[in-house]
């Protein structure tokens, strides 16, 4: 009989276990998150999360949505009591096919769209679709076109790597502000690149790209026969946490990923994926084998706001201010607080939750800096977890090691004593 597994001899772990059971990036943000809303709760300063502010118009939105629900009662007994398909539930795909084939044009069905247990599972599930080892032995991976990209990707590969990743171009603005782009000529799409993908806004910098940019990868994965994946969990149509003026994309190459999330409804973990129905259907398939079905509960609440349209009117009217409103705040207490003569730039606040801070020539790493913010009970995240899939000759590029990204949706007492105290650290680190 074999023995049990102990501290000096645990069971042996497969590739996909030893993968995802490593300590990631993702994991630990997400214990600092946790710690922060309940243990943490009054005590730690959570500035380096995700997680939506509690916006009091959307709130009663949802809480009126939540009566009306309960109000019906077969519904709600179904809601809750019954497996809806695995790509979703049908009248819902269909609420949101046609409010963004009456809003943009966009030829797709209830055929186009599957709803997965939140966009981070989507875009598992699309990343180890798209890439990795192969039955022919061949390795392929995602090309990233530009870093620093989301956390939450960096370790979702089942095999080796999935990800190989460009440097970006700067444009530097002002004196305390700098704009990343996509280096289109060193774009490199070597032959084993299996995908591209973007987030717009792009956690963790904030940065939108520009529609030229989009129609430029567009054209290229096209002519490659590739799909482009866009993750779009803070973008328009909903949830509108985005500050440019840009149009949202669609075509049979694309993938698009929409999220309720950041409407203030993460509990609800609803992903909703645009695509060519032989990619929905493939979605549907892998739903039913990970998960059997979906949450029903963001679906149900959210549908009529998608018949009528006015989760539209929702995302920009009060979503996009509210979010505007707190990110020109925390600038204002970073040029506040920061000294002058200090070498640090925000990059332009374009969308999500965040500030992305640069700190240039930083004499420590921002691992350290983390560590003597937690010490004073101050969570932010190191950069250096979003700068992966770049090849070993970028190992040693100093720009991973000299930003943070720094959430400003929790309240402006909260946010102004957090910077503060980054501040100060800042300073000591530079002393």
């Amino acid at each position: 009989m074999p023995a049990s597994p102990s501290p000096d001899a645990p069971w042996p772990k497969s590739i996909f276990a030893r993968n995802l059971t490593r300590r990631s990036g993702i994991l630990e943000l997400m214990d600092d998150l946790g710690e922060a809303m309940t243990t943490g709760r009054g005590e730690m300063l959570m500035m380096g999360g995700g997680n939506p502010g509690h916006v009091p118009e959307i709130q009663a939105v949802w809480r009126q949505r939540m009566r009306e629900l309960l109000a019906d009662e077969a519904n709600f007994d179904s809601v809750l009591a019954d497996y809806d398909q695995p790509a979703g539930n049908p009248k819902f795909r269909e609420a949101v096919a046609a409010l963004l084939n009456r809003e943009f044009g966009w030829p797709i069905t209830a055929r186009n769209i599957a709803i997965t247990n939140g966009g981070q599972t989507a875009f598992f599930f699309l990343m180890n679709r798209f890439a990795g080892d192969f039955e022919d032995g061949s390795h392929r991976r995602v090309l990233l076109p530009l870093v620093p990209e989301y956390i939450g990707y960096a370790d979702q590969s089942v095999s080796r790597d999935l990800f190989t990743a460009r440097k970006p171009k700067f444009e530097l603005i002002g004196d305390h502000s700098f704009k990343y782009h996509i280096d289109f000529d060193r774009l490199d799409l070597t032959d084993d690149i299996a995908a591209i993908a973007v987030s717009r806004p792009t956690n963790p910098s904030s940065n939108v790209l520009t529609d030229d940019e989009i129609a430029k990868l567009s054209a290229i994965t096209r002519e490659r026969g590739l799909p482009l994946m866009i993750d779009n969990a803070y973008g328009v149509p909903f949830p509108g946490v985005i500050f440019e003026d840009v149009q949202p994309v669609w075509d049979e190459h694309i993938i698009l990923t929409l999220s309720l999330s950041k409407l203030g409804l993460p509990g609800t973990r609803t992903g909703i994926v645009v695509a060519c129905e032989e990619i929905i259907l493939e979605i549907s398939a892998i739903n039913a084998i990970a998960s059997l079905a979906n949450n029903n509960i963001g679906q149900a609440l959210t549908r009529p706001l998608m018949e009528s349209g006015e989760i539209l009117h929702l995302s920009r009217d009060v979503v996009r201010p509210f979010y505007r409103e707190k990110s020109a705040f925390a600038l204002e207490q970073l040029e506040s607080a920061l000294p002058a003569d200090l070498p640090w730039r925000a990059h332009k606040s374009e969308g999500a939750f965040f500030l992305w801070l640069w700190f240039e020539d930083l004499p420590i790493s921002t691992r350290e800096l983390y560590q003597r913010l937690k010490a004073r009970k101050t969570l932010i995240i190191p950069g250096e977890y979003f700068f992966f899939g770049l090849e070993e000759e970028h190992a040693d590029w100093p720009h991973r090691q000299e930003c943070i990204r720094l959430s400003y949706t929790q309240s402006e007492d909260t946010v102004r004593r957090g910077i503060a105290i980054l501040a100060e650290e800042v300073a000591r680190a530079y002393a």
